[in-house]
């Protein structure tokens, strides 16, 4: 509970344990601003109504994002995915267009803009997520870099077939039936369509693997994040779809197989 009020904190009022410890209060509090924040914790611990909703915004990498159910919430473990991409795109030649499936508030596309990607298309099905993503991508000026496309997957890349350096997604991939046992800040508050992976959990990931060589040039990267025990079995759809080569699994920080990449043939 203490870790959770300090994040609740610093994203309301910027505070800080070294607030505390110096007895000074963080800038720009005021009585309208302290009574915004109780009402918010107090809602929070009634509804479990996760913070980053409540705030309506997150800290994601070097981002302040705006956040509503309508978007997954960022988390820490999908900035790893994006320094796994930047890691491979320092190794090449030259940079290319990329491709951010699901993008949901626009936070990877964002990642890979500000660390010089020139073009990025942020695709999203849901309009909600777009409205939501093309407020982060207007807040930080990335609209000549990042190109919100509305569609599935990749239906609304036709246009840029066969020429996409990369494709990067962190897709749906909780099997249906483990959803009703989430934690219910993530049960009955981010959007199911971010989370539902089908029955086996692979659906999209699934759609991604057969689809992508279609867009992607040849010796262009594909990277997805997946959930705990999923890595061996996405390598092998890659394997077996024998379009891919230097297939790699990667751990997170805390050592957990996390995300599936190759590269296109």
């Amino acid at each position: 509970m203490a870790q959770e009020l300090d994040q609740f904190l610093r994203q309301a009022v910027g505070w800080s344990p070294l607030h505390g410890l110096t007895h000074r209060d963080p800038p720009g509090l005021d009585p309208e601003a302290t009574a915004r924040v109780i009402r918010l914790w107090q809602e929070h611990l009634v509804t479990e109504i996760p913070i980053a909703y409540a705030l309506e915004q997150v800290t994601w990498r070097d981002f302040t994002l705006r956040v509503s159910p309508g978007v997954l919430i960022p988390r820490p473990e999908t900035e790893l995915l994006v320094d796994l991409v930047l890691a491979w795109v320092q190794a090449q030649d030259q940079v290319g267009a990329w491709a951010d499936l699901g993008t949901g508030s626009g936070a990877i596309a964002l990642g890979l803009a500000a660390a010089g990607i020139p073009k990025v298309y942020a695709v999203d099905l849901s309009l909600e997520a777009l409205a939501v993503a093309r407020i982060n991508v207007e807040r930080y000026h990335k609209q000549d870099q990042i190109h919100l496309r509305q569609g599935n997957w990749f239906e609304p890349l036709a246009d840029v077939a066969g020429s996409l350096q990369g494709v990067v997604a962190n897709p749906p991939y909780i099997p249906s039936a483990l959803i009703p046992t989430l934690d219910p800040g993530v049960r009955d508050y981010e959007p199911h369509m971010a989370l539902d992976g089908g029955e086996t959990g692979l659906a999209a990931i699934e759609i991604l693997v057969q689809q992508a060589p279609i867009y992607l040039q040849s010796g262009g990267f594909w990277a997805v994040e997946v959930m705990i025990g999923q890595a061996p079995r996405v390598a092998d759809l890659l394997a077996a779809d024998g379009r891919y080569r230097q297939i790699t699994i990667t751990p997170d920080l805390a050592g957990i197989p996390r995300f599936v990449s190759a590269v296109c043939q």
